[in-house]
């Protein structure tokens, strides 16, 4: 349930009210903007908000307070992202045009070879279903050096300190924590230093309990006073390849100490007149978003009206041409010649918009059987700072905490991302040496007339770009606040199956199912559908505008 802050004033006293009725009053009472005039984080989790707003009051600027938060979610929300995993940035600092991407996705290591893991049809799932064979090389310390020399104002050893007293004091356990860890009991218990933090006499930590992680904080120290070295080079990267080895996997040292951050170009197109950034290959997240958004602007969406049938119809047959793209062609840019100049083309949106039946649902746009394996453990916050920067950042251990590995001594919970390559060799996204598996992760900026006008992410794999692409909808055409775009309710088709969040009218569903859709109900403010964080900047009335996500235990704080 999302909590919200904008005092200044009271700081602690405020956020301990809020932590406390939060979980009293009915989420529709939450459901409205924040709104603030200096600078704005909003982060799917409470204490991730603090620390980033305390580092932006203490002169950081944002891309400071996106790494200091970055790896506090290390113990506020390890079900989902943190030191071991990687993710997308984009960031848009003030006195620069256009925004740059930073890759931080993890990379396969150098023995995960054709013979390795496809051995047979089921081996390749079977190695990266969990364990030490679905561990990629993690990028988050490798993404802060590189941000915090180019864009940052504090040295790695000032964004550490948060993360380091968070886990040294500990967490309060929320209600959706305990969840995960019990919906994981299985895949936690079969580690003993995983168990040994977040089980207490062999049960799951209850909610309201304090969850420590000091061995991650030693590490964090470590970070702080000898640099990323020491996780790619030293102590911190024999620690982490002796566990692998001993739960029988492949990596090595040297895997650990040829492993880059890169900064690309991210990809863009524009949204009846909006100029959209977003993560670029070896996500396909940016570029897939944007050829949705290409397809929906050939249609009067106002006409339609929101989520009528007309317009879920139109959505959904557009989502499945969209995600047959994404199945056959995304892929890691340094191994493979993707073809994102015709995804971005408008042209080409117009030409399959033309192929969309106005009433029947359709299943044959292309045989999409290749499609990625991906969680929704991932986590996006969006900061606007005092200055004008703005950064946009989706983070990932894969699924819920991950490969299940925690390193000794180190409080590591290890990612499980190569699960996310081809599970059948010869395509584009297949598993290599030294490759990144493609993701839907999709950091996305927002830019009017030149000027940044709107931060957002959500996590939610595949369901990321669907996601992301209603909020947007919702603001431009509909005229929705942040917030309200937020928390409107939303769909999902990748192939077949029209997933429906509970708040679609039942009339519609009746209507929609006689067209021909496949139709399954969730729950209101299901977790499928993702939990996005945006901030709406309005430079005329000098005022940010924060949502965060009521799908998760969203959290907006601005001054």
């Amino acid at each position: 349930m999302k909590r919200i802050v904008t005092l200044n004033q009271m700081f602690s006293v405020s956020l301990l009210l809020i932590l406390v009725f939060s979980f009293i009053l009915p989420t529709d009472f939450w459901a409205q903007d924040v709104i603030s005039e200096h600078a704005m984080v909003a982060t799917a989790h409470p204490i991730a908000s603090t620390v980033g707003t305390e580092i932006l009051k203490k002169g950081g600027n944002a891309v400071d307070a996106a790494m200091a938060i970055a790896f506090a979610l290390s113990i506020a929300e390890p079900n989902a992202s943190g030191i071991g995993g990687g993710g997308f940035l984009l960031i848009k600092m003030a006195d620069q045009d256009q925004p740059v991407m930073i890759d931080y996705r993890e990379m396969a290591p150098g023995k995960a070879t054709r013979d390795y893991y496809y051995q047979n049809e089921a081996s390749f799932q079977e190695l990266t279903g969990e364990g030490a064979n679905a561990v990629g090389v993690p990028g988050l310390v490798a993404c802060a050096e590189t941000v915090l020399v180019k864009y940052g104002t504090m040295s790695f050893n000032e964004v550490l300190q948060p993360a380091i007293k968070l886990c040294q004091d500990g967490v309060k356990v929320s209600k959706k924590l305990n969840g995960m860890i019990v919906d994981n009991m299985e895949k936690i218990m079969k580690y003993p230093a995983t168990a040994e933090i977040y089980f207490r006499d062999m049960l799951p930590i209850e909610a309201g309990e304090t969850l420590r992680n000091p061995d991650l904080a030693k590490t964090f120290e470590m970070l702080a006073e000898q640099g990323g070295d020491v996780f790619y080079k030293g102590k911190i990267a024999q620690a982490i390849v002796d566990e692998i080895k001993k739960q029988g996997g492949i990596f090595t040292l040297d895997d650990l100490e040829y492993y880059q951050a890169k900064i690309r170009k991210p990809v863009s197109g524009f949204y009846r007149g909006y100029q959209i950034f977003s993560s670029a290959p070896p996500s396909g997240g940016g570029t897939h978003l944007i050829e949705l958004l290409n397809i929906m602007e050939n249609y009067d969406l106002v006409e339609m009206g929101h989520n009528t049938v007309d317009y879920i119809h139109v959505l959904t047959e557009a989502m499945k041409m969209v995600y047959a793209d994404k199945s056959l062609n995304a892929a890691d840019p340094d191994f493979y010649d993707i073809p994102v100049d015709t995804f971005l083309n408008s042209k080409y949106a117009k030409r399959l918009s033309k192929k969309i039946l106005p009433d029947k649902a359709q299943f044959d746009y292309q045989p999409v059987n290749r499609t990625v394996r991906e969680s929704n453990s991932t986590s996006h916050f969006s900061i606007v700072d005092e200055k004008g920067n703005v950064v946009a950042l989706t983070q990932s251990i894969n699924r819920w905490f991950g490969s299940g590995i925690v390193v000794p001594g180190t409080g590591i919970l290890l990612n499980d991302h190569l699960s996310d390559f081809d599970k059948k060799p010869g395509f584009p996204n297949s598993i290599e040496p030294y490759k990144r598996p493609t993701s839907s992760i999709a950091p996305t900026i927002i830019l009017k007339d030149g000027k940044p006008f709107l931060t957002l992410g959500t996590p939610g794999g595949t369901r990321i770009i669907s996601a992301l692409a209603q909020i947007i909808i919702n603001v431009i055409d509909f005229g929705m606040s942040i917030d309200e775009a937020i928390e409107a309710p939303r769909v999902h088709c990748l192939k077949k199956t029209l997933h429906v969040e509970g708040r679609i009218q039942p009339e519609v569903i009746s209507q929609l199912k006689t067209l021909g859709h496949q139709i399954k109900v969730h729950d209101d403010f299901d977790n499928f559908f993702g939990g996005a964080q945006g901030i709406l900047i309005d430079y005329q009335n000098h005022k940010l505008y924060g949502g965060a996500d009521s799908r998760r235990d969203g959290l907006v704080m601005g001054y």
